[in-house]
């Protein structure tokens, strides 16, 4: 009896423990945004239209709504050099094409976090990590998307980062954006992604990334549904 109590006991603290607004989701899913050197400012406009782009589109509308639960949670941060990551876009909850549209409207507005710094990818991946902490929302599939056109060029080699995410139950995809670095798919899947089903997905160049991230983003949320 006295097991059965403190049970539900138990049961009951978590319940309350939990916001108000906090809402089961099909995934958690952070886009982490390379801004570092290596992306001019050209660059970086078509990055942040080829994400406002893609919540835009109906295949990616689609493919949230036919989950189970029908929702997603995202947030969006920037990453550049060492002590150079910043949350440009809090937790969010999309359900719907209202919530979709909305939050490409957002995207549309977000400044550049940083102008310059190197490429820490263990940075990012360890910071990308922590926010999920900070999320209300719950699902038992949390996804970092992280997008860049370099390989890690300051601070520590991104393994011991992708591990320590992965030992935590999070799945880590990349967006290799080639400029000029023909084997950067590689150094991503060798070094970077990983987790149950991780993948990336490339983009020929800024021009092709608005095509590369509504793939990407498709194939991120039925997968955790599908099992793709």
């Amino acid at each position: 009896m006295a097991r059965l109590l403190l049970l539900l006991t138990l049961i009951l603290m978590t319940g309350a423990a939990r916001p108000a607004d906090a809402a089961d989701v099909d995934m958690q899913l952070v886009l982490a945004i390379d801004v570092s050197s290596s992306v001019s400012w050209d660059e970086y406009n078509l990055q942040m239209q080829g994400f406002a782009s893609a919540f835009r589109d109906e295949q990616v509308i689609e493919a949230i709504a036919a989950g189970p639960i029908g929702q997603i949670s995202v947030t969006v941060t920037h990453w550049a050099g060492l002590d150079e990551q910043q949350v440009m876009l809090g937790w969010r909850v999309i359900s719907g094409p209202e919530e979709a549209r909305a939050f490409a409207d957002s995207l549309d507005n977000v400044p550049r976090a940083f102008p310059y710094g190197g490429t820490a990818i263990s940075d990012a991946l360890d910071h990308a990590h922590s926010l999920f902490a900070k999320d209300s929302n719950f699902s038992q599939h949390r996804v970092i998307d992280v997008s860049g056109d370099g390989k890690s060029s300051i601070g520590a080699s991104p393994e011991a980062a992708r591990d320590r995410v992965v030992g935590d139950g999070i799945i880590i995809n990349g967006l290799p954006i080639l400029d000029g670095r023909s084997d950067l798919e590689i150094y991503y899947r060798q070094h970077v992604i990983g987790g149950p089903g991780a993948f990336t997905e490339l983009a020929r160049g800024y021009d092709d990334f608005a095509r590369a991230i509504t793939s990407k983003l498709v194939r991120e949320i039925r997968g955790t549904w599908q099992g793709v």
